[in-house]
């Protein structure tokens, strides 16, 4: 079986490690680029020895999938252009700016029978496979997720800012504690404020579950110090980890009451592992993704969800 062209569309920061990590997957040729500024584009084509094209459906006809990693507004118009010219895709995350985009976009992958992957890379993290195997029935879940506002642009809005806080940094939480629970939301209770953007850039939210589980998490854009922590309770312990550090803590209630003891956590690249879950989805159809384009959906609903609360209170 012939090697698997991929391109990549949007190559700033996050999508110039798309074309970076491709060279590094053994079933996978990354054959071009394409980027709205046509000198960029230029540039990282040349940095990695493939081409530079100047038609987003002209590379999708090319390469048998693309990587898009262009600003959340423009995820449905390019995705959907991407599949109509038969490539499968891989969206960063969110899937969409809204749900009603990401049912058309999950309803279109279906009907031609192409992978749609959504990048929520923290699934790939060390941290979350980890979760996966000591995780059975979790009672009350937090997490944290911190970062520093993003520098100016010349011309562009700070990255990451067309959107608020939610759809841009809690909805990796809303996907992991979706995925970890696996139960339907029966409550949402919201708080947000905009402080340095036109959207909320802090914001909280409690999500229970009608298994009972009651999820808490933080997000925010105008801290000192970035954060990214997620604390697990259940029966008879907890464990605590640090997506940055790749470490964490578990408690354990036995007969010699509790104990804490480190928990080892095997580092990887989890953008690599994420890269190398799509080119087996694409080429093997009895491969599914980790993050499907119906996953990605399922969190997009919770942050709508949130982000609505937050504008109407």
């Amino acid at each position: 079986m012939s090697n698997t062209r991929v391109g990549v569309i949007g190559v700033g920061v996050l999508g110039n490690f798309h074309a970076k990590l491709y060279q590094n997957i053994d079933d996978a040729d990354l054959v071009g680029i394409y980027d709205a500024n046509p000198e960029r584009a230029a540039e990282i084509a040349a940095a990695y020895g493939c081409a530079a094209f100047d038609d987003i459906t002209t590379l999708c006809r090319t390469a048998d999938a693309v990587s898009i990693a262009v600003p959340t507004d423009q995820h449905f118009d390019v995705a959907q252009k991407a599949l109509a010219a038969g490539s499968h895709v891989l969206v960063e995350k969110p899937i969409t700016a809204t749900t009603a985009e990401g049912e058309r976009l999950v309803r279109q992958a279906k009907d031609l029978g192409l992978v749609l992957q959504v990048g929520h890379v923290e699934r790939f993290n060390p941290v979350i496979t980890y979760l996966e195997k000591h995780i059975q029935h979790p009672r009350f879940i937090e997490a944290h997720r911190l970062a520093s506002f993003p520098p100016p642009r010349v011309g562009m809005l700070p990255r990451g800012t067309e959107v608020g806080v939610v759809l841009d940094l809690m909805i990796h939480d809303i996907d992991i504690i979706l995925h970890l629970v696996r139960s339907e939301v029966v409550q949402v209770d919201t708080v947000g404020i905009p402080v340095l953007s036109k959207t909320e850039d802090i914001a909280n939210a409690r999500l229970q579950f009608s298994c009972g589980c009651v999820a808490n998490l933080t997000a925010s854009r105008v801290s000192q110090e970035p954060v990214r922590k997620i604390r697990v309770f259940q029966e008879d312990g907890y464990l605590s980890l640090d997506y940055q550090e790749r470490k964490g803590e578990m408690a354990i209630l036995g007969p010699a009451g509790v104990t804490r003891q480190e928990v080892p956590i095997h580092d990887h690249n989890a953008l690599l592992q994420e890269l190398v879950d799509f080119v087996a989805a694409v080429r093997s159809p009895a491969h599914r993704p980790a993050v499907t384009g119906q996953h990605g959906l399922n969190a997009l609903r919770i942050a709508e969800q949130i982000t609505r609360q937050i504008a109407e209170a």
